[in-house]
């Protein structure tokens, strides 16, 4: 796609046949720019990308640190970990607004891409919420009860989302249950779940 006001799409996936699907899905809605590796990702990275999709495990520079790096530039680009890595709690420390497992199938691809050109336009306390709510559930679908029960790590993120959940009912007029606040969260960012 060539449109310049379409949003920009960095793949940053060192299988090219993966590389390309992803392109194909994508292209006809994005501009879509794809990297190898973790630093040729870097290199086109710039103020323009809106959304990257990053795989997590690359020879040479890991998902992990480019994540790290993105983070540091302070782009305002949001980040989807698109990997094979199942997720443990150490992601609780990742800066991602996503976690993809692969495979993955080409709505979802869509749709989580749509979900976080969205939360751009949020503002940053709802954007946290949004990240660490993915956190929440990508760990909930990897970990039995047991090991959440047991994570210190899990315990404050739980504790963080229903701040951030407490801060945002306050600033859209006091929603005071939990369902009238999910649905509210749901009509702001378009989600029909």
């Amino acid at each position: 796609m060539t449109d310049s006001t379409a949003p920009v799409v960095l793949i940053v996936e060192d299988e090219p046949d993966v590389a390309e699907t992803y392109n194909l899905w994508l292209k006809a809605d994005y501009e879509v720019r794809i990297a190898e590796s973790g630093d040729e990702g870097l290199d086109k990275l710039d103020e323009d990308v809106n959304v990257v999709l990053l795989d997590r495990m690359m020879p040479g520079l890991s998902g992990d640190e480019v994540l790290a790096r993105i983070r540091s530039r302070d782009l305002s680009c949001r980040v989807a970990m698109v990997t094979a890595v199942e997720p443990d709690f150490d992601i609780l420390e990742m800066g991602f607004d996503a976690y993809l497992s692969k495979p993955i199938r080409s709505e979802d691809l869509h749709d989580t891409v749509e979900k976080l050109l969205e939360r751009s336009n949020y503002d940053d306390l709802l954007q946290e919420y949004y990240a660490l709510v993915e956190k929440q559930a990508t760990l909930e679908t990897a970990k039995s009860g047991a090991e959440l029960a047991e994570s210190d790590e899990y315990e404050q993120l739980q504790g963080r989302v229903s701040e951030l959940q407490d801060d945002l009912s306050q600033t859209m007029g006091g929603i005071e249950d939990d369902s009238d606040f999910i649905t509210a969260i749901q009509q702001i960012g378009g989600d029909d779940t």
